[in-house]
């Protein structure tokens, strides 16, 4: 009898395990259907570019992320093949990546990274044919171009919305790693919005589908098939994939690639100032509850936001409604919207809650940007430990500001603590703008104990807030 009761447990215990497999089975995504119906959307992209020979390993990028037995079969090229020519001669350097059809008539979306300073583009179909490409725009800053093929009726992606991504949910890639064309890898989103220091004006999916060189430029897909982003960068620090990958959002590609194919160019909005991070130290100083904005270290001269009344000091905590948490939130939400439009920034000032309506200004092309500016008897401030002197006219002039103090001396002291210099110049100190050697003064002299102080400064033209307390 006990032994006909320990079997019946058993199938019991087993039934269960079965039956908690199948559930667990049955909440895994199936993407069979969802790549049968999206892959041959998807193409592989090589380049050529006439460029110097160094040797056969130069013709393949990224070989540190190549296995080993790939490694050495690139780096060594393959007897009588041409173009492996010997150091010194010319030879074509070929890239690989991926892309999407995104028009019947041949628009393809990639990487600008993928296509840049190409002499030729070859776009391969899942089909194996080959057609070449020609570059319809590209933009650096969002790393997305538009190329296009010769053809019609041809397989597209459909396009979803990034703005709707949650995170935790499915996604999926396809793409050619290594030149493997059509590999499949899956994964959830880890994060939205996500701002990379190399990149002001793209709010990135993160993600941990597995993602590897040649991956660039192809699309990530949701559940339904659609493409919520363009795959682009992956944090490594070996060459390959270490579950951090980064995709650009759909929107934001599509949105270039309609002003590439229209007007040539992308032109985004611009304030025309410096920002910087709000930590707590700064919240706690402006008065804030919490940190979050983006302070206003410099306001550039003849920029949108110098003619609006925007001020240095100001913490701009809103556009349009929409808040910033952090200070990387402000540059990709001002350059979404169209230059020449309105747009109502919500700011703290001297502690007080307001609002300015700027007319938002077009990005000067990279390397147009213009810079703003620093304002000497000399005085000493034994409070802080420095020497300061008034800026001269001249400074002034050079610096593009009205007033402030350059430091002379750093003696021992609170400056010395927090890392000031001789040269740095000081243009506000407890959110009072310093005109003068004596207004620094005055000033440091009243300074709180024990709460958290702001000083604006500036070195080598670029300015910044830093926080200390004074403890006597």
């Amino acid at each position: 009898m006990k032994a006909r009761n320990h079997r019946g447990v058993a199938i019991l215990a087993a039934l269960l395990l079965l039956g908690t497999a199948a559930v667990a089975q049955a909440q895994l995504p199936d993407f069979t259907g969802l790549v049968e119906s999206a892959s041959p959307a998807v193409v592989n992209i090589s380049t050529k570019q006439n460029a110097p020979a160094r040797g056969a390993a130069a013709q393949i990028p990224e070989l540190e992320g190549l296995p080993p037995i790939f490694r050495e079969f690139f780096e060594h090229g393959i007897p009588g093949v041409p173009g492996q020519g010997a150091p010194g001669q010319q030879r074509e350097a070929q890239s690989l990546g991926s892309g999407f059809i995104i028009s019947p008539h041949g628009y393809v979306l990639t990487n600008n990274h993928v296509v840049a300073d190409a002499d030729e583009i070859i776009v391969r179909l899942p089909d194996r044919s080959e057609l070449e490409a020609e570059l319809v725009g590209a933009d650096p800053r969002t790393d997305v171009a538009l190329i296009k093929v010769k053809g019609e009726g041809l397989p597209t992606v459909k396009l979803g919305d990034s703005s709707a991504l949650k995170v935790g949910e499915w996604v999926l890639a396809i793409g050619s790693p290594f030149g493997f064309d059509h590999t499949v890898t899956a994964g959830i989103v880890s994060a939205t919005g996500r701002n990379l220091p190399s990149e002001s004006y793209v709010p990135f999916i993160q993600t941990d589908v597995a993602i590897n060189p040649g991956n660039s430029g192809g699309p990530l897909f949701n559940l339904q098939g659609e493409v919520i982003g363009i795959n682009s960068q992956i944090f490594t620090r070996s060459g390959g994939f270490m579950g951090l990958s980064f995709a650009i959002p759909i929107d934001v590609a599509m949105d270039v690639s309609d002003q590439l194919r229209t007007e040539g160019r992308v032109s985004r909005g611009w304030l025309g100032v410096v920002i910087q991070e709000v930590n707590r130290d700064l919240a706690e100083s402006f008065g804030l509850d919490r940190p979050a904005g983006a302070l206003v270290a410099q306001v550039l001269d003849g920029g949108p936001a110098a003619k609006g009344g925007l001020r240095v000091g100001d913490v701009i905590l809103s556009v349009n409604g929409e808040s910033i948490n952090m200070s990387a939130d402000l540059p990709h939400l001002i350059g979404s919207i169209k230059p020449g439009s309105k747009v109502r920034l919500g700011i703290v000032r001297d502690g007080d809650r307001e609002t300015l309506d700027i007319a938002v200004g077009t990005l000067p092309e990279e390397g147009e940007e213009v810079v703003a500016g620093v304002d000497r008897a000399e005085k000493s401030s034994n409070r802080l430990g420095v020497k300061v002197s008034e800026l001269t006219a001249e400074q002034k002039r050079s610096l593009d500001l009205p007033g402030g103090v350059v430091i002379t001396e750093v003696q021992s002291g609170p400056a010395a603590m927090i890392g000031l210099r001789a040269g740095d110049v000081i243009t506000h100190l407890n959110n009072q703008a310093i005109d003068s050697a004596s207004t620094f003064g005055r000033v440091a002299e009243g300074l709180p104990k024990n709460r958290s102080v702001s000083m604006r400064v500036l070195r080598q033209g670029r300015a910044s807030f830093i926080t200390f307390k004074l403890a006597e």
